[in-house]
C-alpha cells in the first residue's frame, strides 16, 4: 500500500508540475517573440526579431526544451499506474510518449545551439547579401526539418498516439473516473486535424483545419487533471491505510 500510495504521489506531483511549468516559456515567447504565429513568418523576419530578444529569448526556449523532457518520466511513471493485465499495450504507447518527449525537446532546442548562430550572422551589417541569402536557406532547413518534421510532426503524432493509449487504458483504471478518460481521448482527433497545417508548407493546397492550439490547451488541462486526480487519490489511500492502522490497535 505504501508503495502504491508513493507512486501515484510522484506520478501526480510530475504531471501536475509538467503541466504547469511548461506554460511558463510559452507565455513569454507569446509576449515576447509572437509565438507560435512567428514560426510561419518570412525567415528575415524570424531572424531580426529572434535576434532582438537576445539572450533572455534564447534561455526561455532553453528552459522550453528542457522542459518537454520532462514528459519521459511522467510518462514512464503513468504507465506504472495504469498497468494491468489487459493494458499490453501500454508498453506501445509509453515508448511513444518517451520518444514523443525526445523529439520535441529536440526540435526545440535548434532555437538555443542553431538559430542564435544564423541570426547573428543574417542581422551583422558586414554580411554581404550571397551569406545573407546562404544563412536564408541554412535556416529554412532547419526551420522545417528540425521544427515541422522532428518537433511538431513526429513529436506531437506521437504524443497524440500516447494519448490514445492512455486515455484507453483509464476507461478501465480504478484510480481515475471515466470522464477523465474521455477528456484526453477528445484531443486525440484536434492534434492529429492540427497536421494539416504542417502538410500546407508543402502542399499549399491542403486544406488547413487551425486547431493546435486548442488541442493543446484542452491537452494540457487535462494533464493537470489527471496529475490533481492522482495526488488527490494518494491522499484518499493514505488516509485509508491510517484508518485501517489504528482500527488494529
Amino acid at each position: 500500500m505504501k508503495d502504491r500510495v508513493q507512486l501515484l504521489r510522484i506520478t501526480g506531483a510530475v504531471l501536475t508540475f509538467l503541466s504547469i511549468s511548461i506554460n511558463i516559456p510559452y507565455i513569454l515567447l507569446i509576449q515576447n517573440f509572437e509565438y507560435d504565429d512567428i514560426l510561419r513568418a518570412p525567415t528575415n523576419y524570424i531572424l531580426t526579431k529572434f535576434h532582438e530578444g537576445g539572450s533572455e529569448l534564447i534561455f526561455t526556449w532553453f528552459l522550453f526544451a528542457l522542459l518537454a523532457l520532462l514528459f519521459i518520466p511522467a510518462s514512464t511513471f503513468l504507465q506504472k499506474v495504469l498497468t494491468r493485465e489487459d493494458t499490453v499495450y501500454l508498453s506501445a504507447a509509453t515508448l511513444m510518449g518517451v520518444l514523443s518527449g525526445l523529439l520535441q525537446s529536440i526540435g526545440l532546442m535548434r532555437w538555443v545551439f542553431v538559430v542564435p548562430v544564423l541570426a547573428d550572422l543574417y542581422v551583422q551589417p558586414t554580411t554581404d547579401r550571397a551569406t545573407r541569402s546562404a544563412v536564408a536557406v541554412v535556416f529554412q532547413a532547419v526551420h522545417q526539418y528540425g521544427g515541422v518534421v522532428i518537433g511538431e510532426h513526429l513529436g506531437q503524432t506521437l504524443l497524440a498516439l500516447w494519448t490514445l493509449g492512455v486515455g484507453v487504458a483509464m476507461l478501465g483504471s480504478p484510480f481515475f473516473k471515466s470522464w477523465i478518460a474521455w477528456f484526453g481521448l477528445f484531443t486525440v482527433p484536434l492534434l492529429i486535424l492540427g497536421q494539416t497545417e504542417l502538410l500546407a508548407t508543402v502542399i499549399p493546397s491542403m486544406p488547413v483545419w487551425k486547431v493546435t492550439p486548442i488541442g493543446f490547451m484542452l491537452w494540457e488541462v487535462w494533464l493537470l487533471i489527471t496529475g490533481v486526480s492522482l495526488l488527490l487519490t494518494a491522499n484518499k489511500y493514505k488516509s485509508t491505510d491510517k484508518t485501517q492502522q489504528l482500527s488494529r490497535i
